[in-house]
């Protein structure tokens, strides 16, 4: 939870994997993680657990925060001032955590709204973020909700994982698509489609996809100024090697780097490299 509480008070889920340092003014509602059957909230079973459970094919299953989870975060926030709440989260198309924040705002009488980024990891990050920003910056509640959607559409997500077997088993993407993505042992590059995980890419081997990861996400900057998000599981010099290429042909005001989320890492498994590219305007 936050110490910081403007007027206009901004409420993320823990799937963001906001790195450190950049949480402290905004409240991250965690979703819970269970390996063995034993739950616990995401930062209690950490993404390299869940890692480890996977290679080891022990299960791992999620699960989304409760209303109530919500709503406690909501009623702290307004008992500390707020007079608004702008609640973003992870797509619903990939987890009900929106549906959850949507069932506690209801309760409140238009004071809380609640948006689907249609994205995950910092595809939710940065529009939290921005939100943070405008509120800082004294915009009213109709301001932090455009600044946020504004982030969404600058923002824009590259993933590449050693199969798309995990994401199939999680039910994030269709079982064809993961055939395909088998097939001959192709590395695949996923992006984000209307909320949805979608195949990009795929190429023969992990070194060439994680090329064409950086080409894609050189295009998708289009010269433009950028925040550059670069989040992994257990793949720590592939997410290094990555930053560093990215860092080398775009014009770079801030990076992140670090793990993605228990929950992300227990859908797209060992091996994961995201690559988020946020242009500034």
């Amino acid at each position: 939870m936050a110490g910081f509480t403007p007027r206009i008070a901004v409420v993320t889920d823990s799937t963001a994997a906001l790195p450190a340092g950049l949480a402290h003014e905004l409240t991250v509602v965690p979703l819970t993680v269970a390996i063995d059957g034993r739950t616990g909230l995401e930062g209690d079973n950490t993404p390299a657990d869940v890692a480890a459970a996977l290679a080891a094919r022990r299960p791992v299953t999620t699960s989304r925060p409760t209303p109530t989870a919500f709503a406690e975060a909501y009623d702290k926030l307004f008992a500390a001032g707020a007079e608004h709440i702008l609640s973003v989260h992870i797509s619903g198309a990939l987890s009900g955590t929106s549906g959850s924040a949507a069932l506690a705002a209801a309760e409140y009488e238009g004071r809380v709204d609640v948006l689907d980024t249609r994205a995950a990891g910092m595809g939710v990050g940065f529009p939290a973020l921005a939100a943070v920003e405008a509120a800082r910056e004294g915009a009213d509640a109709a301001g932090v909700r455009a600044a946020a959607e504004a982030a969404m559409r600058r923002t824009t997500p590259f993933l590449y994982v050693d199969t798309l077997e995990f994401l199939r088993r999680g039910g994030r993407i269709g079982a064809p698509q993961a055939l395909l993505g088998t097939a001959l042992a192709v590395k695949p590059i996923l992006g984000m489609r209307d909320g949805i995980v979608v195949p990009l890419e795929k190429v023969r081997t992990a070194a060439r996809a994680l090329s064409r990861l950086v080409e894609r996400a050189v295009e998708a900057a289009g010269g433009a100024r950028v925040d550059v998000a670069v989040q992994h599981v257990a793949a720590p010099q592939r997410m290094e090697a990555v930053m560093s290429a990215l860092v080398e042909r775009l014009d770079v005001r801030h990076r992140h780097t670090g793990e993605v989320s228990a929950v992300l890492a227990a859908h797209a498994g060992p091996g994961l490299v995201c690559a988020v590219i946020h242009k500034i305007h």
